[in-house]
C-alpha cells in the first residue's frame, strides 16, 4: 500500500507545524471509499478510520445518497454533529442542523470540537 495522503485547509498551528514538516501532502480527491480507508483513480490506497469532509460553501451530501439518511427537507437527521441513523457519520458546516451558526468560521468551533471528541471515542 501507498504511503496515506492527506488534504487539509485547517490554518492552525498546528497545521502550519505539520505542513512545515512535510507531514501533509496535498492530494486530489479520492474516488472511492473502502471499507478501512479510500482509494484514488490510479490504485492507490490509504488506510482510514475517519474521513473530515469539507464541502465548502453548499451543503454537498451527494456521496452520502446510498447511506438513504436524507430526510423529507433533504437534510441528514442529527443530534448535535452526528447523523442519528449512522452513528460513525459526524457533519459539520451544514447550517443551524449542524449547531448553531456551524456554517460559519465563528460558529463552528464548538461542534468541531465535540465532533473531533465523539469521533475519538469511536476509534478507540
Amino acid at each position: 500500500m501507498a504511503s496515506p495522503r492527506s488534504a487539509t485547509s485547517s490554518p492552525s498551528r498546528s497545521y502550519a507545524r505539520h505542513a512545515t514538516a512535510a507531514c501533509l501532502k496535498a492530494a486530489p480527491m479520492f474516488t472511492r471509499l473502502l471499507p478501512g480507508g479510500v482509494e484514488w483513480a490510479d490504485g492507490t490506497r490509504a488506510e482510514a478510520d475517519t474521513i473530515v469532509w469539507c464541502t465548502g460553501f453548499r451543503p454537498a451530501l451527494s456521496h452520502l445518497a446510498p447511506l438513504k439518511l436524507r430526510e423529507t427537507r433533504g437534510h441528514i437527521l442529527t443530534a448535535g454533529t452526528q447523523a442519528v441513523a449512522e452513528p460513525c457519520l459526524h457533519l459539520l458546516g451544514y447550517g443551524d442542523w449542524t449547531g448553531p451558526a456551524s456554517a460559519t468560521l465563528t460558529g463552528v468551533g464548538r461542534p468541531a470540537r465535540d465532533a473531533a471528541r465523539a469521533v475519538a471515542e469511536l476509534v478507540r
